[in-house]
């Protein structure tokens, strides 16, 4: 059975080791900031390119290269611009039948000069598919190769031997990112579009749920006439289980709120409450929201107001529903 040999023990003081992961944080920042003085006319090519395609953006590579042109690719697809990941190495057994004469391929290699990459962009032309490529070495045959190059060269790797890619694989997934927003911007691809293509989790939830998804109606809005003494309004407060109760024309229109805040501050001022009358404490014109509102904006507005509660009324200013803050909890809004 063979051994498994032991780790070296680290002798770094922390001192060192901080100053060796700033080391590298600066450095890969440094690399990002570059790219921008460096940004020409190729990369509206690109974006250019990528616009006036029929077809898919393919991103292929290999290695760290490879990995980061996973994310790009989900990035590119997440944002608007119909894009997968296709492995250099499987493309040439195989894969390249993915590829058509209507698509975009962005090649990633930082050398330039990858074996695997070279193999099949030739193929890719052939296919008559448009190259762009994103290297560090813009003499390299990738470079030369494709139809738009996208220069990504750094300085030098954040790894102390100069060696892992780190620096570079920053570099191209910054410059990826780049061009997948600016292509959300041209395509004009707003919250709607992003919401729809992330249906799932809080992003999802946050974009999606409508204010109408999470109100309280029908009885379960606690409400009074605006005649109604002080006494019956607690009593509705009590039974909404909402800390308030809205006020109400006749007609069912909202014209104030009573909550268990506004209870609190008369309780202060030890105010004689018998003969009270609701109207008389209520707060008139209370805020609302529309129900086609997204829930996340009620959440703002309760947020900057420093209110826990906000009624829900039509166009018409009817009451509709009323939510809380428990409400949007519950819906994971918050």
């Amino acid at each position: 059975m063979q051994e498994t040999k032991p780790q070296a023990v680290s002798r770094a003081t922390d001192e060192e080791l901080l100053a060796l992961g700033r080391d590298v944080l600066t450095i890969e920042a440094e690399a990002v900031v570059a790219l921008a003085g460096r940004l020409d006319g190729s990369f509206v090519a690109a974006t250019r390119m990528i616009l006036g395609a029929t077809g898919r953006v393919i991103v292929t590579g290999v290695g760290k290269s490879g990995h980061i042109g996973r994310k790009l690719a989900a990035t590119f697809a997440s944002t608007g611009t119909p894009a997968y990941f296709v492995h250099a190495a499987e493309a040439a057994h195989g894969d390249l039948g993915m590829i058509t004469a209507a698509d975009v391929v962005i090649a990633l290699s930082n050398s330039g000069t990858t074996a695997e990459v070279l193999t099949i962009a030739p193929l890719i032309k052939r296919h008559g598919a448009r190259l762009i490529a994103i290297t560090g070495n813009p003499s390299s045959a990738l470079a030369k190769l494709a139809d738009v190059h996208l220069d990504a060269t750094i300085e030098r790797e954040a790894c102390p031997l100069n060696l892992a890619p780190t620096a570079s694989t920053t570099a191209a997934l910054a410059l990826g990112d780049a061009l997948a927003v600016a292509l959300l911007d041209a395509r004009g691809f707003g919250p709607d579009d992003f919401a729809r293509s992330h249906p799932g989790g809080a992003l999802g939830r946050r974009l999606l749920t409508r204010v109408s998804d999470v109100m309280r109606t029908g009885e379960r809005i606690p409400r009074v006439a605006e005649s109604a003494s002080f006494a019956e309004a607690l009593l509705e407060v009590t039974r909404g289980g909402m800390g308030m109760t809205a006020i109400v024309t006749p007609d069912n229109h909202a014209i104030g709120i009573f909550t268990d805040g506004d209870l609190r501050r008369l309780l202060g001022a030890q105010t004689d409450f018998r003969g009270l009358a609701v109207a008389e404490v209520m707060h008139r014109n209370p805020r609302s929201i529309a129900p086609d509102a997204l829930a996340a904006e009620a959440a703002a507005t309760m947020e900057r107001a420093r209110i826990n509660q906000i009624l829900v009324v039509d166009e018409s200013g009817l009451l509709v529903g009323a939510l809380n803050t428990h409400d949007l909890m519950d819906a994971k809004v918050i």
